[in-house]
């Protein structure tokens, strides 16, 4: 029988920076009742949540595989605190050269190898790490972004892997990490 499961591609921090902005996410809800965001762990998104046949995962990880093979490791920079329109609260990345290609690829992969639809956000990307969104209230946005910008870090990692997440029980669980050119 097939099933269809949601999954999406990601690249994690490591976890002492997972925490921290883990961490974030709570004091969000504690104070505001901001929960959304935790039905995820902090991440960045390289592909939107796509559908895909649940007994051809391990055919989908080897052909991701094959595509990172030669993908080099890089350094991802988390530096301030952004936000779209008034619903989105987010850690902001930098952009680099090896992340925007990274997404690239991926986007490339995904159009040709799954054939899944080229999505709006896959033509605009802007890598974040979202804190709050979806039941952020836009009458507490500007105290929810005052809060995540006095809370907000500085840091950077060096990435090797990126990582399938999949929707189990009306969550984000991380789920197979596929690693880079080591």
């Amino acid at each position: 029988m097939k099933v269809i499961q949601k999954y999406f591609l990601a690249l994690v921090p490591p976890p002492e920076i997972l925490e921290k902005a883990h961490q974030i996410k709570l004091s969000i809800r504690e104070e505001f009742g901001i929960k959304y965001a935790l039905k995820s762990p902090p991440h960045i998104t390289v592909k939107m949540p796509f559908d895909y046949n649940e007994a051809k995962e391990d055919v989908l990880v080897e052909r991701l595989s094959e595509q990172l093979r030669e993908q080099e490791p890089f350094v991802v920079k988390i530096s301030g605190v952004g936000a779209f329109g008034n619903r989105v609260v987010f850690l902001s990345i930098e952009k680099s050269e090896p992340l925007l290609r990274l997404q690239r690829q991926v986007k490339e992969f995904c159009k040709k190898r799954l054939h899944l639809v080229d999505e709006l956000s896959d033509r605009n990307f802007h890598p974040h790490m979202t804190v709050a969104f979806k039941d952020l209230k836009a009458v507490h946005f500007a105290e929810v972004l005052s809060r995540v910008r006095e809370q907000a870090f500085v840091a950077e990692y060096s990435t090797g892997d990126l990582t399938l997440l999949k929707r189990i029980g009306g969550a984000w669980n991380l789920h197979r990490n596929i690693p880079f050119k080591r």
